[in-house]
């Protein structure tokens, strides 16, 4: 990757400004966007390898816009950081849920900004030897993005396909939440644990409908396993 493009969707001129500086500072290449609709156009002229994007815009939500950016297969793959003022662990979930890749409060400190900003980065970057892994009828393809169950396309997030990815690659085994904020994330990572539990759920919600979400076990006080033979 050469200089990443940083699209910021920010209607706050101030912080959009201070988020231009910072971004700078680190030699990052900086698209602006006060809304999402307008954001949108950015992204369809160019897509950007990272989004820092605000949770309270006007006209459409960053929640909202997230949300459709996932649901697009031209930018779903696209990393999405979180900018917002609610600290709740409410609202830290609704914008994981949303799709967002990493969340960070108002305020943060320009090193914990980039910090998050290299880290998410990392994760898109990070590749495992298996290209093609197939259990029991749900086969997914690392190369091509793209996860079957018995042959029909699921739509996975970024997030949930390298989880899943990663889980299928040593099926058996149990991986406790830090494990996989590890080996998923990447290390130096700025999110909680319960981050795997809001891409678990998400990754077992799409492939329930075609009965694999029971391959992905809770081992209760330990973390997580892909098991083919679900108990």
């Amino acid at each position: 990757m050469g200089v990443p493009d940083i699209l910021v969707v920010e209607d706050d001129r101030a912080i959009r400004d201070m988020l231009n500086f910072v971004l700078a500072q680190h030699r990052f290449n900086i698209i602006e966007s006060n809304d999402a609709e307008s954001a949108q156009q950015r992204i369809l002229q160019k897509p950007p390898n990272l989004i820092l994007l605000d949770w309270m815009l006007p006209g459409q939500s960053g929640i909202d816009f997230a949300q459709q950016l996932r649901a697009d297969p031209n930018t779903r793959d696209i990393p999405i950081i979180m900018i917002t003022a609610k600290g709740e662990e409410i609202d830290k979930v609704s914008g994981l849920n949303s799709g967002a890749d990493d969340y960070i409060t108002k305020p943060f400190s320009p090193r914990e900004l980039i910090a998050r900003i290299k880290a998410v980065l990392r994760r898109g970057a990070h590749t495992d030897d298996q290209e093609v892994v197939a259990i029991s009828g749900l086969t997914l393809n690392r190369s091509l993005h793209q996860v079957k169950a018995h042959g029909h396309p699921l739509d996975l997030g970024p997030t949930e396909f390298k989880l899943l990815h990663f889980l299928m690659q040593h099926p058996e085994r149990v991986y406790g939440r830090d494990q996989l904020l590890d080996r998923v994330w990447g290390r130096d990572v700025f999110v909680e644990e319960r981050t795997v539990d809001v891409c678990v759920r998400r990754l077992r919600k799409t492939l329930e409908p075609h009965g694999f979400d029971k391959f992905v076990e809770t081992i209760r006080g330990v973390g997580y396993r892909f098991s083919a033979n679900p108990s």
